[in-house]
C-alpha cells in the first residue's frame, strides 16, 4: 500500500486532542456535539450538511466520519450525491462570480 500524508486511522485519535488542552478541547466537543443534536434541523440533516462541507473544504477525515455518519442515519448514497452536487455548485459560481474582479479590473487596466 503506497503511504500517503493522510491517514484514515488518525481520525479515531481525534478525540486525544484534549490531552494537549484538556479545557479548550472540553469545550470543542461540548460545542460540536451540541451542534449536531437535533433542534430546528435534525441530526440527519445535519450529517448531510456536513458531509457536503466536508466535500467544500476538502477534509477526508471529515469525508470518511459523515459518509459513515450518513450510512448510520438512514442517508442513501443518491441523498449524498446531490447534497456534494449542490456543494459543488456552491464552490464553482464562487469561483466564477469572483471573475467579475477579473473582469472590473481588465476594463479598469484598458482604460
Amino acid at each position: 500500500m503506497e503511504k500517503t500524508y493522510y491517514n484514515p486511522k488518525d481520525l479515531k485519535k481525534f478525540g486525544k486532542i484534549t490531552e494537549w488542552n484538556e479545557e479548550l478541547g472540553t469545550k470543542f466537543f461540548d460545542y460540536y456535539n451540541s451542534v449536531f443534536e437535533d433542534g430546528k434541523l435534525s441530526a440527519r440533516e445535519k450529517s448531510l450538511i456536513a458531509l457536503a462541507v466536508a466535500h467544500t473544504i476538502q477534509c477526508p477525515y471529515c469525508i470518511d466520519a459523515y459518509t459513515g455518519d450518513g450510512l448510520e442515519r438512514g442517508i442513501e448514497k443518491g441523498e449524498m450525491m446531490e447534497a456534494l452536487h449542490v456543494a459543488g455548485a456552491i464552490r464553482g459560481g464562487a469561483s466564477l462570480v469572483h471573475g467579475v474582479q477579473m473582469m472590473n479590473k481588465v476594463e479598469k487596466l484598458s482604460m
